[in-house]
């Protein structure tokens, strides 16, 4: 990919997505077609001769195999996907007329064992060498305030699990190859304590305007738990590593503005970067749900205040790019700026801070009136040299998203 200048970069695939109507019918559902091909209690079967349910994937009930439909198999087979192919090495098939750009099905079969220790500490921030033109980020684009101070991250004190948000890494294949990204478990209006979805930054899920879904999207809650140090990881098993499990994506939606102008270059799309994803384990769960497995989830805030209001934001995420490797989660804390990238976009939150690419998607976190924890945004851009990150104001659009992933699931 090319760098349009060495002074920025947009730190988690943002780019020019194209603005058309804050209404919800501008978000597109992503159909549910992610579907376990194995066993949900374990016993490593992947003959698909069950029957496949929200509740049997999600909770380990049923007999212990899944069976895809013929309607949902056909349906792949459109779009030239065949299930048994895909387990076994067809999603690295990154041809770009394959890649269902305009398609809306969202495809992302689980395959047990595929997210192993090596494989998850190879994965690589998906900003790498993309850059953003100065006019992108001018001062007399709507309302842009002075560039923030650094803030240094700090280190979250383990466990993770009792010192942080409830949050963790979302690993995902690219056309570049296993990436990261950070993400945040989050409250379903629909199933009150027992949510099973996370938020995380829209070009975590999808490549935007040149490209279409990544694959094997999954999430890693409270990812190295123990804050254990790079070398100590070396050795580290699976349970280790991933303490509550890994749970794969069975339904993925961002915004249409990133979906039809967010590219590996420039800024514009940014204040649409986001997304929400449904999770199942790949293990049965003894019919947990995440937010349960976890300990609780976060309540999203989609009317925070104003930027001026804020009096501060903390950032989470698990940077991976150096000065960091990608095994530890760290936070910043600051008094949050705004930044415009184009006048007829929501202006951003902007913050100081030295994170750097990998903690995109990360929650960004404010403590309201009523002295409760809110997420407000998600980390989305910032310069290559690290000091500072910006991420969306949440609105409409973002609750459109939102609401359209729990009530797909409502009924489950």
């Amino acid at each position: 990919m090319r760098s349009i200048r060495p002074s920025f970069t947009i730190r988690r695939g943002s780019g020019g997505a194209r603005r058309t109507s804050p209404v919800l019918a501008t978000v597109a559902l992503v159909s549910t077609l992610a579907l376990t091909a194995t066993a949900c209690n374990g016993d490593g079967d992947d003959n698909a001769d069950g029957r496949p349910s929200a509740g049997t994937t999600a909770n380990g009930t049923g007999d212990g195999k899944i069976q895809i439909p013929d309607d949902i198999k056909n349906k792949l087979k459109e779009h030239g996907i065949d299930v048994d192919k895909w387990k076994n090495g067809a999603w690295k098939n990154w041809n770009r007329q394959d890649w269902l750009r305009e398609a809306n099905d969202f495809i992302n079969p689980i395959i047990k064992g595929l997210w192993d220790p090596d494989r998850m500490r190879g994965a690589n921030d998906p900003d790498k060498d993309k850059g953003v033109d100065d006019n992108d980020i001018s001062g007399d684009q709507g309302v842009t305030d002075p560039t923030p101070a650094p803030v240094k991250a700090q280190a979250v004190r383990p466990p993770y699990h009792t010192n942080a948000a409830p949050s963790g890494k979302v690993f995902f294949d690219s056309p570049e190859g296993t990436m990261v990204c950070s993400a945040t478990v989050v409250e379903d209006p629909a199933h009150p304590g027992k949510s099973n979805l996370i938020w995380t930054a829209g070009h975590c899920v999808h490549a935007g305007q040149k490209g279409g879904w990544y694959r094997n999207i999954a999430f890693v809650p409270s990812y190295n738990n123990q804050g254990r140090s790079t070398a100590q990881l070396q050795n580290a098993s699976r349970s280790e590593i991933a303490p509550y499990g890994v749970w794969w994506a069975d339904a993925a939606k961002t915004s249409q503005q990133w979906i039809d102008g967010g590219g590996e270059t420039g800024g514009k799309g940014a204040s649409y970067d986001f997304a929400v994803i449904h999770v199942t384990p790949e293990q049965g769960n003894a019919g947990k749900s995440l937010e349960e497995t976890v300990g609780g989830a976060l309540p999203v805030n989609f009317n925070a205040p104003a930027v001026p209001k804020v009096k501060s934001i903390t950032a989470t995420g698990y940077p991976a790019a150096p000065p960091y490797d990608g095994q530890l989660a760290y936070q910043c804390q600051d008094k949050p700026g705004r930044l415009s990238i184009a006048k007829a976009d929501p202006t951003m939150y902007r913050i100081g801070c030295t994170m750097t690419g990998g903690s995109s998607g990360g929650g960004w976190v404010e403590t309201g009136a009523d002295g409760k924890p809110a997420l407000v945004s998600n980390t989305s851009i910032g310069p290559v040299t690290s000091g500072w990150l910006a991420g969306p104001r949440l609105g409409d659009v973002a609750k459109g998203v939102y609401e359209s992933v729990s009530k797909k699931f409502a009924g489950q």
